[in-house]
């Protein structure tokens, strides 16, 4: 049985039945009933969740909250799929065709990702520079960001961009300079395809790019299993 809050001056949202989603505290409107996306999405058909890995055939994935290789050492998904609206989606493609010219590709780390997912980061990490506040959601909770880097297409190697996926270090952030070259050429290249194509990122994670949110996109608290069913 589902559990619900009701968000002041919105209309009535459902929680998963998780406990920690039930504790985060949040003014976002949260979506966690396949029905309300579903309308969600019939009211907005910009909204529509997008499967990138149909897309973009082939492209590279390395999910890691599927793993123990993150850095809080537990598995944060089960049945993952990698899902972004359907604006974000497009641009992707049409960056990876972008790449696949100068002989390079995309390589995801992350995309869509549940609500309750993001209370537990936070639970581990309460830090607004590495880890989103459930109090506003996350674009990654609302299928607007994603995490990514750039890999040689014949290799299949990522590009050096100084650091590791989730480097909670000043060397991860952008505005850090005391880099090789070829390190600061990488990091340069991957923001500038990404802003031609109107992602924009933020200062402290040189992998996480994200869409504007201008149409009001909600948090989504489903499951990877629940979307198949909904996602394109």
């Amino acid at each position: 049985m589902l559990d619900y809050v009701i968000i002041i001056l919105l209309p009535l949202f459902f929680f998963s039945d998780s406990s920690l989603a039930q504790q985060c505290k949040t003014d976002a409107k949260v979506i966690s009933n396949k029905s309300v996306l579903l309308l969600s999405i019939k009211n907005d058909p910009a909204k529509e969740l997008v499967n990138i890995t149909k897309t973009i055939p082939g492209v590279a994935l390395d999910i890691r909250y599927a793993t123990t290789n993150n850095f809080t050492k537990t598995i944060l998904y089960h049945h993952p799929q990698v899902y972004l609206r359907t604006a974000p989606a497009n641009a992707l493609r049409q960056i990876q065709d972008e790449l696949h010219k100068k002989g390079m590709a995309l390589k995801i780390y992350d995309a869509f990702r549940p609500f309750s997912v993001t209370c537990k980061i936070w639970n581990i990490v309460p830090d607004r520079r590495y880890a989103a506040n459930p109090r506003k959601g996350s674009n990654h909770n609302r299928g607007l960001a994603v995490d990514l880097t750039i890999i040689d297409l014949k290799t299949g190697k990522e590009l050096d961009m100084g650091t590791a996926f989730d480097s909670f270090t000043d060397t991860a952030h952008h505005s850090f300079t005391q880099l090789p070259a070829n390190v600061i050429a990488n990091r340069k290249l991957l923001k500038g395809v990404m802003w031609r194509h109107g992602f924009g990122m933020v200062p402290d994670e040189w992998w996480h790019y994200q869409w504007k949110n201008n149409d009001d996109y909600e948090v989504i608290d489903l499951d990877f299993d629940d979307l198949k069913e909904i996602a394109n």
